[in-house]
């Protein structure tokens, strides 16, 4: 068996392969942000594609943490429902769902106030207002109650976005964090808070994923190294997702695996297992990372957009055999 086939087993998580759907904004939310039956058949595809995970896209905590008018929310319990419907039905497959809960900050282009830890734009962008300690407190909050809800809707992970400058990401930059209190001297903190109050409602024996962006490409930002660090100072995660970029405007040079060794330097140094990609299309290559031992997990976005079946010909192409869902194997 080939290791992009091989299990994958964390806390009570058990992955029957290593291949993770990333999350992906699809901007198809219905009014208030709700789950609706486009979503359904687009995840439920992929878990028949033979995927091990599923990374729902970026799900809003608080209306106002909407990148777009058209994302998720998870600030209502209708929402609970619809959710767990879908966990339902991929699991039926053998395919772990995982929620990524987050807020845009500055980079929320949704109408009225947007909020950040400091008031300045991203590029190209309204100003925000600089986050008050009350709204702060606030947000927290916000997400305990998401991650409670997603326990009630039977998740299987937790995925805290921290990456691609949205407003935790902005937090621990020092490039968009020019706050003098305690969450500037220590740009960790709000993180840290964050994971507190998701684990107050999310079972120890649950993973907590975090994703982050290990090179934020200005010499004045973070770096895989001070990335290693802030990790550091914390605890109750249990898988780190490595992406990069999004703090600033930057034109980031993209390639295939562009972004390995990033996870390479976070696995080895923060001592944590990490899910890794970047433009990778080709299963040849996702198995020699893994096999480099340079991540744990390989996502896979535009691949999987392209085709919902890419792991039935990834197998084939690794010349690994693997379980067709049973209404396909004429095709097979």
């Amino acid at each position: 068996m080939k290791l992009l086939f091989s299990e994958f087993k964390l806390k009570n998580l058990h992955l029957k392969n290593r291949i993770v759907m990333a999350p992906m904004c699809m901007y198809s939310a219905a009014e208030d942000s709700l789950f609706t039956p486009w979503h359904y058949v687009h995840y439920l595809t992929r878990s028949l594609g033979g995927v091990g995970a599923i990374i729902l896209e970026a799900t809003a905590v608080v209306a106002e943490g909407r990148i777009t008018e058209g994302d998720l929310g998870f600030y209502q319990d209708e929402q609970i429902e619809r959710f767990r419907n879908l966990v339902a039905a991929a699991h039926e497959n053998q395919t772990a769902v995982g929620i990524q809960l987050a807020h845009a900050g500055r980079k929320s282009r949704t109408k009225g106030k947007i909020f950040a830890p400091s008031p300045l734009p991203y590029p190209g962008m309204n100003t925000p207002e600089k986050l008050t300690l009350e709204g702060i407190k606030a947000i927290i909050k916000a997400f305990g109650r998401a991650a409670k809800r997603a326990e009630q809707a039977g998740f299987d992970f937790i995925e805290i976005h921290a990456a691609h400058g949205y407003l935790i990401n902005q937090f621990l930059s020092p490039l968009t964090n020019k706050r003098t209190d305690e969450y500037g001297r220590e740009r960790s903190l709000f993180l840290k808070e964050v994971i507190e109050e998701v684990r107050k409602y999310w079972p120890k024996e649950k993973a907590l994923w975090v994703r982050v962006s290990a090179e934020e490409y200005d010499p004045l930002g973070n770096h895989p190294q001070d990335i290693v660090r802030i990790l550091k100072e914390l605890s109750g995660i249990d898988l780190i997702d490595v992406s990069s970029g999004g703090v600033t405007d930057f034109k980031v040079n993209s390639y295939p695996a562009y972004q390995i060794p990033y996870s390479e330097t976070i696995k080895k140094l923060a001592n944590l297992p990490t899910a890794a990609g970047g433009l990778i299309t080709d299963a040849k290559q996702a198995e020699t990372v893994l096999k480099e031992g340079k991540a744990d997990l390989i996502y896979f976005g535009r691949e999987l957009l392209r085709n919902p079946y890419f792991p039935l010909h990834a197998a084939k192409a690794l010349g690994t055999e693997i379980i067709w869902p049973k209404q396909y194997i004429r095709a097979k």
